[in-house]
């Protein structure tokens, strides 16, 4: 089916409201899309900082493509911002929950306070049928609990239902992902919430796109047990790095040939530095706590071990940095290009490049530190790091140069022009994004997670030269 236009659709009369409880990174981007859809929205938050950025058009994150989003839907007079649950509960038909589920302190279990007081909070102003849709990702039976909860501080009582829609954003994709989703999973309890829902996103299944519906439990599974099998996929890849690292094999070339075959593919088969972000480390560890609780742990207690293959990636980038140094990383100056967890992202939350980064520091090396977005929240988290505002300032006079996040500026950047800032031509690309030949041809020592540290460069044929 042909992919419709879903920049500014039309409203559709009789229409549901919609609010979205909680505008961060998903609240934010599930209002602002829902706004660009037809529908009338309005965003809620306790935080007035977030709620008076949104309302004046500033996205108060990095996410491409959001801000003009934003700026179309606020113009269309669309969509609102409000700290009060009382304007909430009397102005939306379907509620959607969006609020964050950290890992809780001192345990590997999600932090459920957020969720449980947003329900709460807006359940018992509500006096007319409404449904309560939660994205968040939560441990399963969570719905069942809650439905309970707010059909007791309801004044409506059992009118007041409750459905799950998980969420399956990718960060730096994440407009694309709402408006054009892959998929959209349905947890329902009765036929009413289910024809809601289909109200909600009409547009996006007019698309052709596939709707899976089941029950409340299922639907909280899904966006765990998808994390998981993507953290055991990139882990797995990562094991495969740490044998090609021993018998001089590599890692890369042996993911082409695995990508090959249609039943494994290519998608998230990439060696390197491994996962972070303020989703899959937390969640997989969620979805363990909880299989602990059930009972049912040793169904999924590899959990644990694709948590530390993971962390180990980390470890042997500063292994490496450490050897490329001589031994010692005391007084070497490193530039580590990148801090978010990923590219066309400001999220540092656990990851890996800004936690090599602390590690490189820790044993004493002088570590500057630039990434295009995300040098704000780095700075934030960890402020005795040095941090600059460009490329060229990040790996001036530098000792060893580690790439860190793959942004476009990093993997597009001239060996040559870099090899004439720095100190001493020496790289680790742990993310495998740079050409290594290159690099190599520049001069430069290059290493990799999961390659051979050296490899002769193939020598033209006399033929050739000839020619």
């Amino acid at each position: 089916m042909a992919t419709q236009n879903l920049d500014l659709v039309t409203p559709r009369v009789g229409s549901p409201r919609i609010t979205v409880i909680g505008t961060g990174y998903l609240g934010a981007t599930h209002a602002i899309c829902m706004a660009v859809l037809g529908y009338d929205v309005l965003g809620v938050d306790v935080d007035p900082a977030k709620i008076d950025a949104l309302a004046s058009g500033r996205v108060p994150f990095y996410e491409p493509g959001l801000p003009e989003k934003l700026r179309q839907a606020l113009d269309a007079g669309r969509l609102r911002f409000t700290t009060d649950f009382d304007e909430a509960a009397a102005f939306g038909d379907v509620h959607f929950i969006c609020v964050g589920t950290p890992q809780a302190p001192g345990s590997h279990a999600a932090d459920m306070r957020y969720v449980d007081s947003a329900f709460i909070e807006l359940a018992r102003r509500i006096t007319r049928k409404a449904l309560l849709v939660g994205k968040s990702t939560v441990p399963v039976g969570t719905a069942e609990r809650l439905t309970a909860l707010v059909q007791e501080v309801s004044p409506i009582g059992a009118e007041l239902e409750l459905a799950w829609n998980p969420e399956f954003l990718r960060e730096g994709f994440a407009v694309e992902d709402t408006l054009h989703p892959d998929r959209l999973v349905f947890g329902v309890a009765s036929e009413w919430a289910e024809e809601q829902l289909r109200r909600v996103f009409r547009p996006i299944l007019d698309e052709g796109t596939p709707l899976v519906v089941g029950d409340l439990p299922t639907a909280e599974l899904v966006k765990a047990a998808a994390n998981s099998f993507l953290a055991t996929k990139i882990s797995y890849i990562n094991a495969m790095a740490e044998i090609c690292e021993t018998t001089g094999a590599d890692v890369t070339v042996l993911a082409e040939a695995l990508s090959h075959d249609a039943r494994i593919g290519g998608k998230f088969l990439k060696p390197g530095l491994g996962f972070g972000g303020g989703c899959l480390p937390k969640d997989i560890r969620a979805f363990r706590h909880r299989a602990e609780e059930l009972g049912v742990g040793d169904a999924i207690s590899f959990l644990d071990q694709i948590d530390q293959i993971n962390l180990r990636r980390r470890s042997r980038t500063v292994d490496l940095a450490r050897e490329l140094a001589g031994g010692s990383l005391d007084g070497v100056k490193v530039a580590a290009l990148g801090a978010a967890f990923k590219p066309n992202s400001d999220d540092v939350r656990d990851a890996p490049a800004l936690d090599v980064a602390r590690m490189l520091y820790l044993e004493g090396a002088k570590v500057v530190v630039y990434d295009p977005e995300a040098n704000v929240n780095a700075h934030r988290v960890y402020p005795d790091l040095d941090f600059v505002e460009s490329l060229a300032e990040v790996v001036d006079g530098a000792e060893v140069v580690l790439l860190l996040t793959e942004w476009d500026e990093f993997r597009d950047a001239d060996p040559e022009a870099l090899g004439d800032l720095v100190a001493e031509r020496r790289i680790i690309d742990t993310r495998n994004v740079l050409d290594a030949d290159a690099y190599r041809s520049a001069g430069w020592e290059y290493r990799a997670l999961g390659r051979p540290a050296h490899v002769e460069l193939p020598v033209a044929a006399e033929s050739e030269a000839v020619a």
